[in-house]
């Protein structure tokens, strides 16, 4: 880390965090439900990643977004050969994403959103008592 690591910047980050966590799961609700007419072709839901950064000058501990990646979750087939995206067996696949798992993670993600953001806002609280004084 190049600069060193204070409250604002770890906050700063877990926020970046928790956005990256909700639109990941925004981006799998949206899709839920969609089929495709083949397997490589069905939507595969979208999970971020995260790694920690330790400052050993600040003694602070944060978190970097490593990367959004595609699961490796198989499609769901299904027989619908009155479908027009089916193909020539009569199936169609749809995207692997469990609806209430992704609200749950969206409600988790804007929970800690909220979280740090009553966390800045005490921070600043204490700044301006502090300087008051």
């Amino acid at each position: 880390m190049p600069d060193p690591v204070n409250l604002f910047t770890t906050v700063g980050r877990g926020l970046s965090a928790q956005m990256v966590r909700m639109n990941a799961a925004a981006s799998n609700l949206a899709n839920a439900g969609t089929v495709a007419g083949s397997e490589a072709a069905s939507y595969r839901p979208m999970r971020p990643v995260f790694s920690e950064e330790y400052d050993r000058l600040s003694g602070l501990s944060t978190v970097r977004v490593e990367g959004v990646f595609r699961s490796a979750a198989a499609p769901i087939k299904l027989y619908d050969p009155d479908h027009p995206m089916a193909d020539a067996d009569g199936n169609v696949w749809q995207a692997p994403i469990d609806e209430t798992a992704e609200m749950v993670e969206v409600m988790e993600a804007s929970r800690h959103y909220q979280n740090l953001v009553e966390a800045m806002q005490t921070a600043k609280q204490l700044m301006l008592e502090t300087m008051r004084t």
